[in-house]
């Protein structure tokens, strides 16, 4: 899978790219409108991510110019711009899919993911299990035992990691750089924290425990 990057702020870039790539895919990345116009319209990608306020040419006029060429690429938009009406303009100029910044990145992966999977698998199901516990990623819903789970957006990404990682122990230092947004500090229990919710929403009622610690190396999700 193959993904554009058009954004012109290096250091989240930077990020963008460093967490696409560990999640598999290979990356394109370009700092301006012109330029992700003229990789987009001369090669073929499985999804592009596009900052609106771009130097050269804009976001959403770059988004448009594409789909005026024809190109069926699925866009996620990003954007600082929060409002009902910035979406709206956006989504008209044909991006599938908004993200306001800041955001995690565990969201931004699902979101692309979900846009790649509806391109190339439009029935196929989003739904991430293990033993009775369900994640919705196109509703955002986690279930388990049929009970709906109030999850917060970050506990939502966390839990959503370690199940697409499931029976694979993840590091502290690998939810760090999946799930938080661009200002976390390595240094701090922020990783404990958040996995100490998610159990406790997942796993304090409930048979049996799922997320487990891994003495020295991190966390693993599984059913037994």
């Amino acid at each position: 899978m193959r993904l554009l990057v058009v954004e012109d702020d290096q250091r989240i870039a930077g990020f963008i790219v460093q967490a696409l790539k560990q999640s598999g895919f290979a990356v394109d990345h370009c700092g301006d409108g012109e330029s992700g116009l003229r990789m987009a319209l001369g090669t073929i990608y499985d999804a592009a991510i596009v900052d609106l306020m771009l130097p050269k040419l804009d976001g959403a006029m770059l988004i448009q110019r594409l789909r005026a060429e024809k190109s069926s690429v699925p866009i996620l938009i990003l954007s600082a711009k929060s409002s009902v009406e910035d979406r709206i303009h956006g989504l008209e100029k044909g991006g599938d899919d908004y993200l306001v910044k800041p955001f995690a990145m565990g969201e931004l992966l699902a979101r692309v993911q979900a846009l790649i999977r509806r391109a190339t698998h439009p029935s196929e199901a989003s739904v991430l299990e293990a033993a009775d516990l369900k994640l919705d990623l196109l509703r955002r819903e986690v279930t388990r035992a049929g009970k709906k789970l109030d999850l917060q957006r970050r506990e939502f990404s966390l839990l959503e990691y370690l199940l697409r990682n499931r029976g694979r122990t993840v590091t502290k230092m690998m939810i760090l750089e999946h799930v938080w947004d661009f200002s976390f500090d390595p240094q701090t229990n922020v990783v404990d924290v958040l996995v100490y919710r998610v159990r406790q929403k997942v796993d304090k009622e409930f048979e049996p425990k799922l997320i487990q610690t891994v003495r020295g190396s991190g966390y693993v999700l599984d059913a037994p």
